[in-house]
């Protein structure tokens, strides 16, 4: 009986660990969604991790450059606890990477632009 209680309580106590890790994880989006964030009037910080050339060729409007090679020391002294973050690169997995990085560091409102920039159907601008 105790052996039961016992791994009974172990399960919940590993769900609510779960549950508790995935509430404070980074969200994919997608452009619709994006679209939607940058017209709620809510302030968001849009980076894209892309090299500054591609930057310049063209980027979603708003958007402020940190190459991913600087990024992984420049994104915790320069994004704010308190900014809505969305990453933007190529296809994703840089925003991945770079979103689990801040998500670790307690902030809580992390977003990556699912497809990155390869799925971006909203404006772009030079």
């Amino acid at each position: 009986m105790k052996k039961i209680l016992f791994l009974g309580l172990l399960f919940i106590w590993t769900a609510v660990a779960v549950s508790i890790s995935f509430a404070s994880d980074y969200k994919l989006i997608d452009g619709k969604e994006m679209e939607v964030m940058m017209s709620d009037g809510k302030p968001m910080v849009i980076v894209d991790v892309r090299e500054p050339y591609e930057f310049a060729a063209g980027h979603i409007k708003g958007a402020i450059n940190i190459p991913y090679g600087a990024a992984k020391p420049r994104i915790l002294k320069e994004l704010s606890l308190d900014n809505r973050i969305v990453f933007v690169c190529h296809g994703g997995p840089m925003g991945d990477e770079l979103s689990a990085i801040l998500v670790k560091n307690n902030y809580k409102e992390v977003y990556n632009l699912k497809g990155g920039m390869n799925k971006w159907k909203g404006d772009v601008v030079k």
